[in-house]
């Protein structure tokens, strides 16, 4: 398809100017021919006014807004821009054209990328993790506590993204879905890299586990090795698992340890420790690679002076046991594998 100018795309977006607000600024409401919100960043207010009729373009056209407080004004790709932390304009046009599900266009030849973020790099996923929201009250949130993950205390490192790209494979068109996002940090609290996980916008069931219903619905991004989804400030005791619903399942009984999810066995076998670590519980998975990791990461804690503990479930991960086996199923296991000057340190009252 042709490369739509931004007043074209302007004036597409203004022809769903309220749906545009509900999606973009939810933190606002509608007020007769206005939406009111705080700012142009989604800030909860009045002060700024978005006109939801009008013609196509020109003087009261919709979609044009103005903030009372600041003087700014715009357009619905400003909105957009702002509210998503997007800085170059081919990203705002990408995002504007999966709002409104139109085709993308076929690139420009001799063109290059300017400032765009390499696919994959870190860059990339600090990009796409500024653009998520936090998951209270989403899909994220109502898809964890169906999984039986009810402690969400120090999940900061989990957003929301209502419409994540994702592509099968390079013969086939890029979809939208909705999804997880996660953050990787280093030993610093640096951003390297981001998890995506694409989420059934139909809900959690016991055949998805509430994933989409795509080939690949887990994938990550940027620079892993060494580093993971962090959960709680490090300290002496941690606990270091596979996958993040493991580790959240875990911390579901153990809610006060600081936790990392390192996203696969071999990561979590490579994982960096922190200097202060001196006991560290592997949350294992039942499996042949989750054996692997376990030995591995046990060598090269116990060469740093790190007491291992591992943590074994019933079924194939923590997850499961937290699912099908019931919360006391599972706090009454891992009661039986922590050690006994943790128990009342982090375990949880009800466990």
């Amino acid at each position: 398809m042709a490369r739509l100018s931004a007043s074209e795309l302007a004036a597409r977006l203004g022809r769903k100017a309220e749906a545009v607000c509900r999606h973009y600024l939810s933190s606002g409401h509608r007020k007769g021919r206005y939406w009111l919100v705080g700012d142009v960043r989604n800030t909860p207010g009045r002060s700024m006014f978005v006109r939801l009729a009008g013609p196509e373009t020109g003087k009261g056209a919709a979609g044009r807004w103005i903030d009372a407080a600041t003087n700014e004004y715009g357009d619905l790709l400003d909105v957009i821009r702002e509210s998503c932390g997007l800085i170059d304009f081919k990203d705002v046009a990408q995002e504007a054209r999966a709002f409104l599900a139109l085709p993308h266009p076929e690139p420009e030849p001799g063109r290059g990328h300017g400032r765009q973020a390499p696919g994959g790099s870190p860059e990339a996923a600090r990009r796409l993790f500024a653009m998520a929201q936090p998951i209270r009250g989403t899909l994220v949130e109502e898809t964890l506590r169906k999984r039986g993950i009810t402690a969400l205390h120090e999940t900061g490192a989990l957003r929301f993204h209502p419409r994540c790209y994702y592509r099968p494979d390079e013969h086939n068109p890029t979809e939208t879905w909705p999804a997880m996002i996660a953050a990787v940090t280093d030993l610093s609290g640096r951003l390297t890299g981001a998890h995506r996980t694409w989420l059934d916008p139909g809900g959690f069931s016991e055949v998805n586990l509430g994933r989409a219903p795509i080939e690949t619905p887990r994938r990550a991004m940027g620079d892993l090795l060494g580093h993971a989804v962090r959960f709680g400030v490090g300290g002496e005791v941690m606990t270091a698992g596979e996958g993040i619903e493991t580790i959240l399942s875990v911390r579901s009984v153990l809610t006060q340890i600081p936790s990392m999810a390192a996203l696969s066995a071999a990561h979590l076998s490579a994982i960096l420790f922190p200097q202060i670590l001196r006991r560290l519980y592997i949350a294992r998975d039942n499996d042949p690679a989750g054996d692997k990791a376990m030995t591995v990461l046990i060598e090269r804690a116990s060469a740093v002076g790190i007491e291992t503990i591992v943590l074994t479930p019933r079924l194939g991960d923590f997850n499961e046991d937290l699912r099908l086996l019931g919360f006391d199923a599972l706090a009454a296991h891992l009661r039986l594998q922590v050690a006994s000057q943790d128990v009342g340190r982090f375990m949880s009252l009800a466990a």
